[in-house]
């Protein structure tokens, strides 16, 4: 249902741009978002937006990735600049979907695109 795509490898102070599309029956999306599992740590909230579009952001990244979405094509966008080694991860996409064999909201989890920022 959710095809991330567009990890790889940067140098630090670099940018890179991770996206997500989700696909399939889709009756409505309310949240996308961004999680990040790096190497022995848990999966943290990297960052989140609604339907309407407002943001949240961890503090870690704050100021320097970008959440965005395009509804039309129920895609999640995450732009990622002045990225540091510590930002290497895998990037995973969630959405808050309905399909239309369903009357409720899941969760849908994409499958992750690796991240690796070297110093």
């Amino acid at each position: 249902q959710l095809q991330a795509y567009g990890g790889g490898l940067v140098q630090a102070g670099g940018s890179l741009r991770v996206s997500c599309a989700a696909s399939g029956s889709i009756a409505s999306i309310n949240a996308m978002g961004w999680y990040r599992q790096a190497p022995g740590k848990q999966r943290e909230l990297v960052a989140v937006i609604t339907r309407g579009g407002s943001t949240n952001y961890a503090d870690s990244v704050k100021d320097r990735f970008t959440i965005s979405r395009d509804n039309a094509k129920n895609t999640v966008y995450l732009q990622m600049n002045s990225l540091k080694p510590e930002d290497t991860a895998v990037y995973y996409c969630n959405a808050e979907l309905r399909t239309y064999a369903s009357t409720f909201y899941d969760d849908y989890w994409g499958q992750g695109t690796l991240v690796t920022v070297s110093s």
